[in-house]
């Protein structure tokens, strides 16, 4: 079915594969936000679902060497307070949870950045005179990571955190990477030669259940995001090693044939450890739990491999979707859910 191209375009309606093949562009957008001379003691990143995915990524690229915290929620940690830096991130500026953060910070003498394409956030950050970086429109917030990815990194540039040259280099070499691997993924390139389609077939009325180290969780929570929304289908996520203090032994009493799709994700960066937690946890649960399918990333740096997965992990989800025959795209469940909120 994925090799017909009636098919997708029946389903995919809203052309997510083509927003996925062209996400590499992202990485290339010029943010702007000028030096900062406010040195912070700690960063705190609020933000919900796809808008929350930028900082986890950056805590595997480029990494900080101060305290970072990011939290989900409507209130912010008790620390916060005039050392802080708070960047506020939704991308559709309407997010009820960081809009109740943003407000509550006024106060709090903290320095705020807030990232959105619009929407409250923007007309509240413009009210008070904090500092906005303002997001590309018209997307969903999943799909439009690596804008905010970019936009978090413009903020540590402007704040001496990162290197803006070193960053700007490695971004745009990792965005050339990645137009070249998402290629090889494209609705054209035929199922026996793509890694997506194949990984999608495999997963086909299964539960996807994603492992990774912490250098890879990022995207492997990016996985388990993509296939909730974008498939439409139950997914979870675990982390190596915590995964063999507990996760590893519930996979003991269930029986193998039971539906689900196990994925470990694996870097080459990731600890000797880890790489043995992996090769010994698959051995002692053959039998017990449905082989696990390893991928390895691929890229010559940590930016790359991350990001490769993720490409990977998105072109797959889309895929899996237009076999469960949904459109990858809307999430009206959620809109609806939102709404109820709001009553």
């Amino acid at each position: 079915m994925l090799d017909d191209q009636d098919y997708i375009k029946r389903f995919d309606s809203q052309n997510a594969l083509n927003v996925m093949l062209e996400q590499w562009r992202q990485l290339e957008y010029s943010f702007y936000l000028p030096h900062q001379d406010f040195k912070p003691k700690n960063i705190v990143f609020a933000g919900m679902g796809g808008s929350a995915l930028s900082a986890q990524l950056s805590l595997t690229w480029p990494g900080y060497n101060l305290p970072f915290e990011i939290v989900r929620d409507y209130k912010l940690p008790k620390y916060v307070d005039e050392g802080t830096l708070l960047i506020v991130s939704s991308y559709s500026g309407n997010t009820e949870e960081t809009i109740s953060i943003l407000q509550d910070a006024v106060s709090l003498g903290c320095v705020i950045v807030s990232i959105s394409s619009g929407g409250r956030m923007h007309e509240f950050s413009r009210e008070q005179g904090f500092l906005h970086l303002e997001l590309p429109s018209g997307m969903q917030p999943r799909h439009a990571v690596l804008y905010s990815l970019k936009a978090l990194v413009t903020v540590m540039e402007a704040f001496g955190l990162v290197s803006e040259t070193e960053a700007k280099k490695q971004l745009h070499q990792t965005s050339m990477f990645l137009k070249e691997s998402l290629a090889l993924w494209a609705p054209s390139v035929p199922t026996e030669q793509n890694l997506a389609k194949q990984l999608a077939n495999k997963m086909m009325g299964k539960t996807p259940i994603v492992y990774a180290s912490n250098i890879l969780f990022p995207a492997a929570y990016k996985w388990k995001i993509n296939f909730n929304e974008n498939s439409k289908n139950t997914s979870w996520c675990g982390q190596y090693s915590e995964f063999n203090h507990n996760e590893f032994l519930g996979w003991s009493s269930h029986p193998i044939e039971k539906p689900f799709a196990v994925v470990d994700l694996i870097s080459s960066f990731d600890h000797p450890q880890i790489k043995k937690c992996f090769e010994i946890s698959d051995r002692l649960l053959s039998g017990k739990r449905p082989k696990a399918m390893q991928i390895h990333a691929e890229g010559k740096d940590l930016l790359e491999q991350l990001l490769w997965t993720v490409a990977l992990g998105d072109m797959t989800s889309v895929y899996l979707a237009l076999l469960n025959g949904v459109n990858p795209t809307p999430v009206d469940l959620i809109e609806k859910l939102k709404l109820e909120l709001q009553r």
